[in-house]
């Protein structure tokens, strides 16, 4: 699976998915799998939405390999493929892969000046896999 619109300036779920993508996935990660319909009412206690508009979405996100979709009699019930967890560490290991993989070095120093504010446990972490790399290349 891959996001292809990253979007800088948004936050959370809508920096990988359009807003009512975002809703979608952020309502079927928090429950379990659910029809369209369901989908829609849980939509319209926020804001009045096309039970067609929640379809095509639904259905295109099935297209990009995000939601899976199975029958239940004449009801689709529909449900994301992977965690929301599993997701986003998938996302960020690509943009990180594709960041390093065009700007290097740039890349990682700028990683580096942002660890000054970081969690200790985060550095603990870094420390960890540096010196495991480290023992793998030797």
């Amino acid at each position: 699976m891959s996001i292809n619109n990253f979007r800088y300036d948004k936050v959370g779920l809508d920096r990988f998915f359009g807003p009512l993508e975002a809703k979608i996935m952020d309502i079927l990660w928090n429950g379990k799998e659910k029809s369209i319909k369901e989908v829609q009412q849980l939509i319209e206690k926020e804001r009045t939405i096309n039970f067609n508009t929640v379809m095509t979405v639904m259905n295109r996100l099935v297209e990009k390999k995000i939601l899976e979709k199975r029958a239940e009699g004449r009801t689709s019930l529909y449900k994301p493929i992977m965690t929301k967890m599993q997701f986003i560490d998938e996302q960020s290991k690509k943009i990180t892969e594709n960041l390093l993989d065009e700007f290097g070095d740039m890349v990682v120093n700028h990683m580096l000046d942002s660890l000054e504010d970081v969690d200790q446990n985060l550095l603990v972490k870094l420390e960890q896999k540096l010196n495991q790399l480290k023992k793998e290349s030797k």
